[in-house]
């Protein structure tokens, strides 16, 4: 028995979908939702109830390389 079959028969109470895809998503959770491309860094738009956005962000900016700035 595969284990996605022995899952959707038998279930487990690790998973609330048993090998399903869940019916209903939160606001932003489709595959095609580009909603994580702005909201992880600025809050855009303000959702009540969702986790407040990424403070580690650098506004956009790309990083220099670890390569082009190598320790002395």
């Amino acid at each position: 028995m595969s284990l996605l079959k022995k899952l959707k028969e038998d279930g487990s109470n690790l998973s609330g979908f048993n090998g399903e895809t869940p019916i209903n998503t939160i606001p932003g959770g489709t595959p095609d939702s580009t909603l994580h491309n702005a909201y992880s860094i600025n809050g855009t738009p303000g959702l009540p109830g969702m986790p407040t956005p990424s403070e580690l962000d650098i506004n956009g900016e790309t990083p220099t390389k670890y390569s082009d700035n190598l320790p002395s």
